[in-house]
């Protein structure tokens, strides 16, 4: 199996401004100077974490789609992060998995934030997604997933290489984001990323950063601090390979189904 090389981009969103968005994270992807295998946004990337999904969702072929395909493809790269997606009548907090040949998965977000009303206006989603790419297994979720180890656990049935987070993950809640990333690296045996964003919104939250990518033994390999950045590592397939042999943990985990999921 070879590495595989991630990068992410850190930015501070414009409110509720899809187009100013999409020319501001254009220019810090074009900025990144070598090949990679994979693009990660924030969440929420066209608007900030809100809740006027009525004036702000898109369609599923609306423009933001047809940017991150036009991107996918020009970079040779899956564009990876979240938008508000609006479907028979219902909103979602969706991300968006779109590979170089235009062709796309997506996640819909599980675990809504129930202190800011996200589950008044988004449906929350069923299924995790696990996706194949460049022979590596890679599960991308989105921000309070990562408060629920349950839903973020790495398993036989459904294996992955990398953990990914795409967030707007506030400031006083530093903390914990990043004790969390480093937990589920650790008990998961993965690469694990997270991604936030910087700046303060339209309802007066600031946002830190913090954006990181640890590997398995919860070693950070890049923290950013509060900086608007793009960051571009390789993770080694052999390094994680070789951990999980000498430490196989994941072989003594519970095993345990999740037969139903409430509804909220």
């Amino acid at each position: 199996m070879s590495d595989l090389t991630v990068s992410f981009v850190q930015a501070s969103l414009q409110w509720h401004d899809a187009k100013a968005n999409r020319a501001e994270l254009r220019r810090h992807v074009d900025e990144i100077s070598i090949a990679t295998d994979l693009i990660v946004l924030p969440e929420m990337f066209t608007t900030g974490f809100s809740m006027e999904a009525a004036k702000l969702a898109e369609t599923m072929d609306g423009p933001t789609v047809a940017w991150l395909r036009e991107l996918a493809a020009a970079r040779d790269a899956v564009m990876t992060g979240s938008i508000i997606i609006k479907e028979k009548e219902q909103y979602y907090n969706r991300l968006l998995w779109v590979r170089p040949d235009g062709s796309l998965s997506y996640y819909n977000k599980r675990h809504l934030f129930t202190m800011a009303n996200e589950h008044h206006t988004y449906v929350a989603g069923t299924e995790r997604l696990v996706e194949e790419w460049r022979g590596w297994r890679i599960c991308p979720l989105v921000c309070y997933d990562l408060r629920f180890p349950v839903w973020s656990r790495n398993s036989v049935t459904q294996p992955y290489d990398l953990l990914l987070y795409v967030a707007n993950w506030p400031a006083a809640r530093r903390t914990a984001w990043m004790t969390l990333l480093r937990a589920r690296a650790i008990e998961n045996l993965a690469y694990t990323m997270g991604v936030n964003c910087v700046g303060i919104d339209g309802n007066s939250l600031a946002y830190a950063g913090d954006s990181a990518l640890l590997d398995m033994r919860g070693e950070y390999l890049v923290e950013v601090g509060n900086q608007e950045t793009g960051i571009t590592r390789s993770l080694r397939r052999a390094d994680l390979d070789a951990f999980r042999e000498r430490f196989p943990a994941l072989h003594d985990a519970d095993s345990f189904e999740m037969t139903q999921l409430a509804k909220w």
